[in-house]
């Protein structure tokens, strides 16, 4: 772990250092989803395209035909080329009372590409509470989902590539925190169970499978999944959000399949795949954890031929997930795909081909590079046998002292080209700041190492976060929402349209009333009095020495109405001894 002290912005780019109108699509979309005359900051960091690990284990090399017999190579093929892309988008308010920046939300997010597909994986998402601050109507949408649903739908559009599949995948876990220390003491801060945070993220993820008219050409295909181990599939399907194409655009199981280079090309691959190479790892991922302790306790011949022993389907190994890891720890675990696929998808033989290509021209380049190299190496120990002939110099003369280098802060090396075969880079949706790996893992790790439990706290680590992570130069993106809390129209008494008043007379369900009530409900008519029976009122029994004055006989007032008088056989005696 970084030292918190340490400056978090000593890997910036230098046209990074003033706020740049690059993100103005991203403004644009986020004011037209945030409350009105609300006023936000965003803050934006990402990475270049960085080579890293495959997410997928490769399968096998075909078997091989010697002899008449078959004989399997039990070498791995060449796996797929990754690149992965890192964004942090985090978002602040400004206190209603200090005048400060004060974080409330943040989102980091993982874009990996290879030449088959691009994939976001959707990493962390945090907030500390304090929108409360804002005081927004009653009925205004969440914020953080608009955001969170914005953000996405932002990366996607700028980050596809024609003819290539899209891919949003997520692992819902519930969690006090996540990104902001000490928010959980907050008291405005609303937490989620484990069923309302899968719930939740259904209902993030559903605009994009409901896109508008205008976007309806872009995608051929786009549908959801969702799995939760161990959950039954009616308990599952009631986590899905309640609209009209829900059932259509979501389906219970997972589409790793479908997303797999390996088994969409049985020419190439052959028709059985193993789960071991069907299964992406991610980053802080139970299956990768699960993964990783199965290829630990199986050979590797046994891998590449046959797989593991157990799991031998993609079924058995989400039965087996429900009891390990983060999935058997009382709470609910949710694994979310959307998957993206475009109008002419070309064949994935065609892909693999110039894959195979690719991979055949840097092996040829990578023996060619050896072989100068094994040259060089004979070539310099000739030269050093020649210098050791030669008898040794001695130096003589004043010693003149080199001037010292100052070194200035590194720079990130940006990527040669923007567009290649295994990724996009363009100008737009790049963040306000781009560090490299290093510079990028500080600023996360800072803000893991500061303080939000109270409003104070929290300003002081948003001002230092912010601070640090720029090196004092502002790299802020400041919103101000246009979406107008609708309101429910009512008709007041001029026949105008006042203002929304809630009114639940329909809802209240009134006593049928008799018939005198409806005879005596005609206008100019008294109400009739309501007067008890004389069976119907007990008295206290006297005692024996008690002396009662002589019960009245029933008479009329002087108006005329009469007056209820009790009968003699209500009242109870007591025997006299």
């Amino acid at each position: 772990m970084a030292n918190p002290t340490e400056t978090t912005g000593g890997s910036k780019a230098s046209s990074a250092s003033s706020p740049n109108p690059k993100n103005n699509a991203l403004v644009e979309q986020l004011a037209q989803v945030l409350p009105e005359h609300a006023k936000f900051a965003i803050h934006h960091l990402s990475t270049p395209p960085t080579l890293t690990e495959p997410l997928n284990h490769p399968p096998a090399l075909p078997t091989d035909t010697k002899n008449g017999a078959d004989s399997v190579d039990v070498r791995p093929r060449k796996p797929l080329k990754t690149y992965c892309e890192k964004h942090f988008l985090a978002v602040s308010i400004e206190h209603p009372e200090f005048k400060e920046q004060l974080l409330a939300l943040a989102l980091e997010v993982y874009i990996y590409t290879t030449s088959f597909s691009t994939l976001i994986f959707v990493s962390k998402a945090d907030s500390t509470g304090y929108l409360n601050l804002l005081k927004l109507p009653q009925g205004t949408p969440s914020p953080i989902r608009e955001v969170t649903t914005t953000f996405v739908s932002y990366l996607v559009s700028q980050r596809r590539r024609k003819h290539i599949q899209f891919i949003i995948n997520l692992f819902a876990r519930a969690q006090s925190q996540y990104l902001f220390p000490g928010s959980i003491n907050n008291g405005g801060k609303h937490v989620l169970d484990d069923r309302g945070l899968v719930r939740w993220w259904c209902r993030v993820l559903n605009p994009l499978l409901e896109p508008s008219s205008e976007n309806n050409t872009e995608w051929e295909q786009i549908h959801g999944y969702l799995i939760v181990p161990g959950l039954e599939p009616y308990d599952t399907r009631l986590l899905l959000p309640r609209t009209q194409k829900a059932k259509d655009n979501w389906s219970l199981s997972d589409p790793l399949e479908r997303i797999s280079p390996y088994a969409s090309d049985p020419a190439t691959y052959g028709k059985n795949i193993p789960p071991r190479c069907l299964i992406p790892m991610y980053p802080d991922d139970p299956k990768a954890r699960f993964v990783d302790e199965l290829e630990e306790t199986t050979p590797l011949k046994q891998k590449l031929t046959r797989g593991w022993p157990t799991p031998k389907t993609l079924d058995q190994f989400w039965e087996l997930m429900s009891h390990r890891q983060e999935c058997s720890s009382g709470r609910l675990t949710g694994f979310i795909w959307l998957v993206l696929d475009p109008p002419s998808r070309p064949s994935s033989s065609a892909t693999n081909q110039s894959q195979t290509q690719s991979d055949a021209q840097s092996d040829s380049t990578a023996a060619a590079a050896a072989a100068t190299l094994k040259h060089s190496e004979t070539d310099s120990k000739a030269t050093r046998e020649k210098k050791q002939k030669k008898k040794k110099v001695v130096l003589k003369g004043p010693i003149v002292p080199r001037q010292p280098r100052i070194k200035t802060h590194q720079r990130v090396h940006f990527p040669k080209h923007t567009s290649t075969a295994h990724y996009y880079w363009p100008e737009e949706g790049r963040g306000q700041v781009i560090l490299d790996d290093s510079g990028y893992k500080r600023a996360v790790e800072l803000l893991l190492h500061l303080e939000f439990g109270t409003a104070k706290q929290a300003l002081a680590s948003t001002a230092r976060w912010i601070n640090e992570v720029n090196v004092g130069e502002r790299w802020s993106l400041d919103i101000v929402g246009r979406r107008s809390n609708p309101m429910i129209p009512e008709a007041s008494g001029d026949g105008t349209m006042g203002s929304a008043v809630n009114n639940l007379s329909g809802m209240i369900k009134r006593k049928r009333p008799t018939d005198g009530e409806e005879a005596s409900s005609c206008p100019g008519e008294a109400a009739p009095v309501n007067t008890l029976g004389s069976g119907l009122v007990r008295k206290k029994p006297k005692t024996a020495d008690s002396q009662q004055p002589p019960l009245p006989t029933p008479a009329s007032s002087s108006n005329g109405t009469q007056v209820n008088v009790l009968g003699a056989g209500l009242v109870r005696k007591k025997q006299k001894s």
